[in-house]
């Protein structure tokens, strides 16, 4: 029989820990969370309530991001209509650019949430603060394993750190938190497994690395950091009893993070003009990256959604000032490292959990900028708890029971909450966010683009909303996006299409793979009347984008005005649905083109409510249902109904009124309605012919109308010259004139 091998792990002593020194001193200085003398039943109940406590406090500090509603890219990571479904889960994990960004965890928990709460903010507000908080308490377990003094204040200031609210109250950023949540458990585990070598506890850790790496790929930093906390507690690491158990860890996160560095270049966009550097470009971003971090973690500051772009040039001196001075604070702590490794051993854990986002890879935000400030969440314990160690070891000095080991601490956690919670607020809406950004940074062209894309749908803001379009365009003539929105603005605008479609066309020639700029340029040459010219831009942004429900619905619409091809435009219709279940209106489109088909009006009614169906508040839908219920037998009191809703929603639209009057001049009883109604439509467009003559009809048959009814006849024949018109107004003069005036 042969021989059965069983894997073990070489079980160690517990290993020697360095804090000040390479050896323990004889006499420790107590910290700030140490209970010496308290029973064990005790001790548990004080740290059970010491959890609740900072679990509370980071709930406080986060109260204000807690209401609101979604913001910038947050319904792109919050589960899209098409993915709510099994199948759509079953897309997550395998099929990339099914969402955002390959991080399959993440998006299964997003699933999960919306299939709980839906699109209620407050669920995934709440369960991001809770990841927060557990990823605080985590900070706490592990820098007590490593016996570092202060424990419960690193963890503490990690709860309410101001720099990391935007990782916490920005919805997106879940990834950040779940994947920050189990790296430290991870981190945890394996230092367990580190002390027992018990291979479980190896397991356990291995899985928690690759739950951490499926919500985030920064976290394949994790085994470097590892290997430094490892040398820091022994002076120097052993490739048996260190290294080689993190070896399949290195391998697994290297192809975790070389894959999302291809979906960041392939699926996401990081290619192009803003991604070409230099590798000395890349360099001095590296240094100068190092050195904001590690500034706004010290001195948390004027923090803000986007940072100035930085212009990175190789032939200024001064820019080299910040690799040196990274490289020179690297050297010293070196230097020091044979007395106290503590402060190298942080510097290398800030700065290699910073290294996915240093420069030398592509990431999407960069086009913005190339610093964020989610991009330091794990990074900053690096320095977040050798700093709260320092001030523990240094509060220490003045004895136990002295006021001041607690009271600055406690001004210290009250200043960084003070500020977490103003920071907090300004994650609320769109709105508030942008606003918030561009006082802070004046020349964020992203945020003037999209400021401006929210006023733009508030009546009244336009003007408002073109002059932060014109802001984004100086800031950054080449941003193709400010293009787009200013040539949205310009086809809002009458008389201005020429220059929507000059603007359409700038946003082309900078981003000619970009889908929307294609679509828009379509949408511009259909309302010009060049409609091949629309079907070629449809048909580029649908190369570009086989997917895209707009391309496909701009199409069909385009197809619409080509005689004989209205079976192909109701084939687009259905390709985008297929896309996009949700879209409402493509749902109405369709259902426009159903109704002119014979014998399709049924299937007609049915796009128009699940048009309604999915946006309750879709005027034009309720219209359109109108129109194809008033033309079925017995359906003229719902048809009614629906006019009524629509122009409730928007009152001051004259053809909804006409439509309304047309409905009710074929109930006798409700003549004088259909006459109001009429009265409505040519107050808001006094050249709405259709209105004039209907109005006219009505007004025959009422006593004493005709007079007026002559009067609108006359007005609706200005507007619309025909000859059957012509002929009622003459036979209408004539009948006048035989009307001989009553006394």
């Amino acid at each position: 029989m042969a021989k059965q091998v069983t894997c073990r792990f070489p079980r160690l002593r517990r290993p020697v820990i360095a804090i000040e020194s390479d050896q323990m001193s004889k006499r420790r200085p107590p910290s700030l969370d140490q209970s010496a003398g308290a029973s064990p039943k005790r001790t548990e109940l004080w740290n059970l309530g010491a959890f609740g406590l900072l679990l509370c406090a980071t709930v406080v500090a986060y109260l204000p991001a807690l209401t609101g509603s979604l913001v910038w890219d947050d319904t792109r990571h919050v589960t899209r209509p098409d993915l709510r479904s099994l199948h759509g889960l079953w897309r997550i994990w395998f099929e990339p650019g099914a969402t955002q960004q390959y991080y399959p965890l993440l998006h299964s928990a997003f699933w999960l949430e919306h299939s709980i709460w839906g699109d209620s903010v407050l669920g995934y507000h709440l369960l991001n603060v809770a990841l927060h908080a557990a990823a605080a308490c985590l900070v706490v377990k592990i820098a007590r394993r490593l016996r570092l003094p202060g424990a419960w204040f690193a963890g503490a200031c990690f709860a309410v750190h101001p720099m990391l609210v935007e990782s916490v109250a920005w919805i997106s950023e879940q990834k950040s938190t779940l994947s920050g949540f189990f790296y430290l458990a991870a981190a945890l585990v394996y230092l367990d497994f580190d002390e027992s070598r018990r291979p479980s506890r190896y397991w356990a850790a291995s899985g928690l690395f690759a739950l951490a790496l499926m919500s985030k790929t920064v976290t394949a930093t994790l085994p470097a950091a590892l290997l430094v906390v490892l040398w820091w507690r022994r002076g120097r690491l052993a490739w048996e009893r260190d290294t080689r158990p993190l070896v399949p860890w290195f391998a697994i996160g290297a192809s975790a993070g070389l894959f999302t560095a291809w979906v960041e270049r392939t699926l996401v966009g990081a290619t192009g003009a803003d991604f070409t550097l230099t590798p000395v470009q890349r360099v001095l971003i590296a240094g100068r990256v190092i050195c904001f971090y590690a500034a706004k973690l010290i001195w948390p500051v004027n923090l803000t959604f986007v940072y100035p772009h930085w212009s990175v040039d190789a032939g200024e001196w001064w820019q080299y000032l910040f690799p040196a001075g990274a490289a020179a604070v690297g050297v010293a702590f070196w230097l020091l490292a044979r007395r106290n490794r503590g402060p190298l051993a942080g510097f290398l854990i800030f700065a290699g959990t910073l290294f996915p986002v240093l420069g030398f890879l592509n990431v999407y935000p960069f086009r913005y900028s190339y610093v964020a400030d989610h991009f330091a969440y794990l990074a900053s314990l690096g320095i977040l708890v050798p700093a709260a160690s320092a001030i523990a070891i240094g509060m220490a000095k003045f004895g136990r029971g002295n006021a001041v080991q607690v009271i600055v601490p406690a001004i210290l956690l009250a200043a960084m909450g003070v500020l977490t919670w103003r920071q907090a607020g300004i994650y609320r809406d769109d709105e508030n966010l942008f606003r918030a950004t561009i006082a802070r940074n004046p020349d964020a062209w992203l945020a003037h683009d999209n400021l401006g894309n929210i006023l733009f749908r508030i009546p009244g803001r336009r003007a408002e909303a073109v002059a932060h379009f014109e802001a984004a365009l100086r800031a950054n003539p080449n941003y193709w996006e400010a293009h787009l929105s200013m040539g949205n603005a310009l086809l809002e605008t009458p008389g201005r299409l020429d220059g929507a479609i000059a603007e359409y066309q700038t946003a082309v020639r900078l981003a000619p793979e970009a889908e929307r700029a294609h679509t828009n340029l379509g949408n511009a040459f259909l309302a010009a009347g060049r409609t091949q010219e629309a079907i070629a831009q449809f048909e580029i942004a649908l190369r570009i984008q086989p997917a895209s429900a707009a391309a496909r619905s701009n199409l069909a619409n385009a197809l619409t005005r080509i005689p004989g091809r209205l079976p192909d435009a109701i084939a687009e219709y259905e390709a985008a649905l297929r896309a996009k279940p949700d879209f409402a209106e493509a749902h109405n489109d369709l259902g426009h083109i159903l109704a002119l088909v014979p014998g399709r009006m049924p299937e007609a009614i049915a796009q128009f409510e699940e048009a309604i169906r999915i946006r309750p508040d879709y005027w034009g839908a309720h219209s359109n249902l109108g129109t194809a219920l008033s033309q079925i037998p017995g359906r003229l009191p719902a048809a009614i109904a629906e006019y009524e809703t629509a122009l409730r929603l928007r009152p001051d639209l004259a053809k909804s009124h006409t439509d309304l009057g047309n409905a009710l001049s074929r109930m006798p009883d409700r003549l004088p309605d259909a006459i109001a109604e009429y009265h409505r439509a040519l107050e808001l467009d006094s050249d709405d012919a259709d209105a004039h003559y209907n109005l006219a009809c009505l007004l025959i048959r009422m006593p004493g109308g005709q007079a007026e009814a002559l009067a609108e006849s006359e007005a609706a024949l200005r507007l619309k010259p025909s000859p059957q018109l012509q002929q009622v107004v003459e036979r209408l003069r004539a009948w006048m004139k035989t009307q001989s005036p009553r006394p």
